[in-house]
């Protein structure tokens, strides 16, 4: 990952504004009160969120217990950024997990949520983690890149190539990390999962588009570890590879795993959006993006 130089300047940066100076803006929506048949993405800060989509539920890398990593007191939400905790989530349908790295896979979250959790998709290997910590296997669906997973009637989830790695302790890699295609009966969305930019995501945009709205990753990046995280100027690229009509970016605004400033990624998918007209849904933690009100 890292030059001789590269970790120089890694262990010698200075952080500049790295956390907020005061709480996050956020709203709670009640989601165990949320009927069915709205079509809505909720936002938890970082990277995760929840789907409810033509009657599914859907769970993406919840880590709701504070913090990102195997410690409390290490790598700790924001003030305001950590408003969502397990017992706000209703029954789940499908967990989606992309990789197993801390701040995707959160032992105290996943443990609280086994009970509520129906079926689990995740890469070669992850659902070796949920098994010890009381998952069925029966549940788990482990997906190579490009495996197609048959979910409900009308429901298919595909993995692909993401630019990355796993690990939880000393070994790396000895899970599969992947990006992932979720299409619904009327919806197609892709679930970028972390990664720097390569040609996965014109590979989905020539067999899937056009994706009805692209999730990539935009935060904790650095020029040294540009080929695993996404730098903000080719967020464009993949987004238009991927032929997607809207983009959410997430990654950011919960942890702070890098050297920018915290509110940089915001600033800079603005200026982005903006300067390309891509059409950009910014919501704050826990407002509901209504996935088929292309307006919002």
């Amino acid at each position: 990952v890292f030059t001789a130089s590269g970790m120089k300047d890694f262990f010698s940066q200075k952080r500049i504004r790295n956390t907020p100076e005061s709480a996050i803006p956020s709203v709670k929506t009640d989601l165990l009160q949320l009927s069915r048949d709205k079509d809505v993405l909720v936002w938890f800060g970082h990277s995760s969120y929840f789907i409810q989509v033509d009657g599914q539920r859907f769970l993406i890398d919840p880590v709701l217990s504070g913090h990102a990593s195997p410690f409390p007191f290490a790598i700790k939400a924001f003030e305001g950024a950590d408003l969502y905790k397990p017992e706000d989530i209703p029954e789940i349908d499908y967990l989606i997990i992309t990789h197993d790295h801390w701040d995707h896979l959160d032992f105290k979250t996943l443990t609280a949520l086994r009970p509520r959790i129906g079926k689990v998709v995740c890469g070669l290997g992850t659902g070796a983690h949920l098994e010890r910590w009381g998952y069925d296997p029966g549940q788990i669906t482990e997906l190579d890149w490009y495996d197609k997973a048959g979910l409900d009637s009308g429901f298919m989830a595909q993995a692909f190539p993401a630019r990355h790695f796993t690990g939880r302790k000393f070994k790396r890699n000895q899970t599969l990390w992947i990006s992932l295609l979720l299409q619904t009966p009327s919806m197609k969305i892709f679930i970028g999962g972390d990664g720097g930019y390569d040609t996965h995501f014109a590979e989905v945009g020539e067999a899937y588009g056009p994706v009805d709205l692209a999730i990539l990753e935009n935060g904790q990046y650095n020029k040294n570890w540009m080929y695993i995280h996404m730098m903000p100027d080719k967020i464009a690229l993949a987004f238009r590879d991927l032929k997607a009509k809207r983009l959410f970016t997430v990654h950011n605004s919960k942890f702070s795993l890098a050297y920018h400033p915290w509110d940089e990624p915001l600033v800079s998918i603005k200026q982005l959006s903006e300067e390309t007209g891509i059409p950009l849904i910014t919501p704050m933690i826990g407002e509901p993006v209504h996935l088929k009100d292309t307006s919002q």
